[in-house]
């Protein structure tokens, strides 16, 4: 098999197109997803020389061919249901079988849900990079996008971080980040991806401690404390304006 860096890049403009014409599209499913997936693959690819570059290029872009809803019940059956709708546009783009069939199974076992091991170094790659696209900044817009077009609630109103309760992404979209964003890392394949998820994690983290501190008015009950002590010494809490009198 050929390939190539510029067989690569060709293969991945022609399989975008394909997912632009194909591709029902929402904000985080859409032809920016699948150019952060293959850009994360390209980075991944540096580590594996052995990888066919022109199946993770394909896949990276016709993964998400058929994208249900997370509550779907379906959902599972998405990523053999992206394999199938592929094979069907690959064929008469004169894609050789093995490799069709080798963008299939990366495909099949991209999905968190359809939960297929990997079989191969492509198929790695692929559902590193987009696993490496649920973490970080971006995962989490495309967190909140997602819970929001399925009518979630941001959080639980008193209990967050779910301190004194079992967590709940079905109802609240800040659970997600503890229930299954977690253990992304620790379930991919290649050892960039690892270290990678491990740092987008990280920031995940942060942002839930914060979100939390805001959401339960503790910054806010921290200032009104910081008034009352300026009160009792005499100071007005109010920043002082001069007029230009």
């Amino acid at each position: 098999m050929v390939k190539s860096r510029t067989t690569a890049q060709g293969w991945a403009a022609r399989a975008r197109r394909l997912a632009d014409a194909e591709m029902a599209q929402d904000p985080a499913h859409d032809l920016n997803h699948l150019d952060r997936v293959w850009s994360t693959a390209r980075q991944l690819l540096l580590s594996h020389p052995e990888a066919d570059a022109v199946v993770v290029a394909i896949a990276c872009y016709l993964h998400d061919l058929v994208n249900l809803p997370k509550n779907n019940p379906r959902r599972a059956q998405a990523s053999a249901l992206s394999a199938g709708r592929a094979r069907v546009l690959l064929v008469p783009a004169g894609l050789d079988e093995l490799r069709i069939q080798a963008v299939e199974h990366a495909i099949t076992a991209h999905s968190y849900s359809a939960a297929v091991t990997p079989r191969s170094v492509e198929a790695w790659i692929v559902q590193d990079a987009d696993r490496l696209d649920a973490l970080g900044a971006v995962g989490l817009a495309r967190m909140f996008s997602i819970g929001g077009a399925l009518g979630r609630a941001l959080a639980h109103p008193t209990d967050p971080l779910a301190r004194a309760r079992e967590l709940d992404d079905g109802r609240y979209t800040l659970d997600h980040i503890e229930l299954k964003l977690a253990g992304l890392p620790a379930s991919m394949g290649t050892e960039a991806g690892r270290r990678l998820g491990a740092q987008r994690l990280a920031c995940l983290r942060e942002f839930r401690a914060a979100f939390a501190r805001e959401w339960l008015f503790e910054e806010q009950a921290g200032h009104r404390a910081g008034e009352g002590v300026a009160q009792s010494v005499g100071v007005s809490a109010q920043p002082h304006i001069d007029s230009g009198v």
